[in-house]
């Protein structure tokens, strides 16, 4: 893999201020790929002074991160391009105290503390979007938990070891053979699996405490807009979210935002972050909102870290996420043939036959997509008639190898304890039952409201924030805005209208209260 020039220049840029030196270690297995990770590691080496590489004869194909001669605990069995190339670069700044992501002092504390020696290894595909996020997480803890190693494998540069484990979902973290981890998630997330897993030592440590006039509790369309209307009124703002750029971040294209022809979830994300940073607005990713307790007067919202956040006003956005079937069998097999992102998942299915649960844009859209790269997709919706748009209906009707059957209930995944094998379904009108002979499943049947931390405190329906016109909920000084709430349409650019109409209400409640 050769970097071209445009790439070298930039990596010479973000190089220029590395204040110790790092040697790439090449195992080198002697196959073109072997040469070819050699050529990657020559070219991203001669970018900086403090960057060397060093190749060794090996069995197998690995990078692994020197700093000095003293390994950082993080390696690739990999050629890290596409989406991991950032990963192989956050992984240099990270291990020299530099790049955006570097955690706080609540993460560090809990990384630390974490029990060990620890080996953990993420399968992931170079183009899984929600790959580099599970990689880069764990990379940081290699580097402050130095008991913990983390290597990102490829899988499609080792298949016979993917075929051996079962992966049919990436990210899928391993501790050893054991499967610890699947899909998406936050370095959060991540760190309280690993303390349920492995244990941690005490933190004699007493909890972080902050104080803000505004709280925003979610980091998507909808947060980062009431975040910024917010701060332009001279506010002390907090963002408090699992990730910045919320459920977008999944979405690979967009194209119907006014005056915005096309852009991706990614892209939305990182404009989404960079916007909240011109007004100095807190960021504080990586972390849950577990309650909020009234307190003469103040809202202290407590996060699944530990920490106390005392603030005057809150508005919630905390969006949706994708709904599960809640049947027997999915939860087993999760990223074992249950698949939720068609874009990431999908390349695992190639020529297998599969179904695709959900007749609204989304799983049509995935029925598309997938039918260019599996043997045979069939679109199984519980409704009479399918909800997508009608040029998605007449797309997929065109596709020979997608069949698509209305009026279906999914009754149980079934898998032979190590994948999926079928699905039992059954007609919604009492028919009896048949079993499809599947390899997989996607479930595309909506999202669901993040407002369970919320249950008891606030007036729900249907799992929804209940609000008015100007999105105040039940409770004085909480105001809700996006996917959570009542509102119709869940849209990104609904959501950041109500986003703005959430900080508005709240700024003008603040000043006729005198405050």
């Amino acid at each position: 893999m050769t970097l071209d020039q445009n790439i070298l220049e930039q990596l010479r840029g973000i190089f220029a201020q590395l204040e110790q030196s790092y040697t790439l270690l090449v195992e080198n297995d002697g196959s073109p790929k072997g040469a070819e990770l050699l050529t990657l590691a020559r070219d991203f080496a001669s970018t900086s002074e403090r960057l060397s590489y060093e190749e060794r004869p090996s069995a197998t194909l690995r990078l692994s991160l020197l700093r000095g001669s003293e390994p950082t605990g993080i390696s690739f069995r990999a050629i890290p391009g596409g989406h991991e190339f950032t990963s192989l670069i956050l992984a240099v700044l990270n291990a020299d105290g530099k790049g955006k992501n570097l955690p706080e002092e609540v993460f560090v504390r809990r990384i630390a503390a974490l029990k060990t020696p620890l080996r953990l290894t993420t399968y992931a595909s170079l183009s899984c979007t929600n790959c580099p996020e599970v990689v880069q997480a764990l990379n940081l803890m290699a580097i402050y938990n130095p008991g913990l190693e983390h290597e990102m494998v490829d899988g499609a540069l080792f298949q016979a070891e993917v075929d051996r484990l079962g992966i049919a979902s990436v990210p899928a973290v391993y501790m050893g053979d054991e499967l610890i981890h699947v899909g998406k998630a936050s370095l959060s997330e991540l760190l309280l699996a690993l303390e349920a897993k492995v244990g941690a030592e005490p933190i004699s440590a007493e909890p972080i405490r902050r104080a803000y006039d505004l709280v925003v509790v979610g980091g998507g369309p909808a947060g980062i807009a009431s975040a910024i209307y917010s701060a332009r009124k001279g506010l002390k703002v907090a963002v408090v979210a699992e990730r910045i750029g919320g459920q977008v971040n999944e979405t690979t294209g967009i194209e119907n935002i006014p005056s915005v022809a096309h852009t991706t979830g990614t892209q939305l994300a990182a404009d989404l972050r960079k916007h909240a940073e011109v007004y100095s607005i807190a960021l504080l990713d990586n972390r849950q909102v577990e309650r909020i307790e009234l307190v003469q007067g103040l809202k202290e919202l407590h996060t699944n870290l530990g920490e106390i956040i005392a603030t005057e006003q809150v508005i919630i956005a905390t969006g949706a996420s994708w709904r599960k079937l809640g049947v027997p069998g999915e939860a087993e097999y999760i990223g074992r043939g249950v698949a939720f992102c068609p874009h990431c998942d999908g390349p695992f299915f190639k020529g297998k036959d599969i179904a695709v649960i959900g007749g609204g844009n989304s799983g049509i859209e995935a029925a598309i997509d997938l039918a260019g790269i599996c043997k045979s997709v069939t679109v199984l919706e519980y409704a009479d008639t399918l909800r997508a748009d009608t040029v998605l209906q007449e797309k997929a009707a065109s596709l020979p190898n997608v069949s698509i059957r209305t009026a279906m209930a999914t009754k149980e995944v079934l898998g032979d304890g190590a994948k999926v094998t079928g699905l039992k379904v059954a007609p919604r009108d009492g028919g009896d039952e048949e079993t499809l002979a599947l390899d997989g499943l996607f479930v595309q049947i909506g999202l669901a409201a993040n407002t369970k931390a919320f249950d008891g405190l606030l007036e729900l329906r249907r799992g929804e924030i209940i609000i008015d016109e100007r999105c105040r909920t039940s409770v004085e000084g909480i105001y809700a805005a996006g996917d959570c709430t009542t509102v119709p349409y869940k849209q990104i650019v609904i959501a950041m209208g109500e986003g703005a109409k959430a900080a508005l209400t709240a700024f003008d409640d603040r000043i006729r209260s005198g405050k």
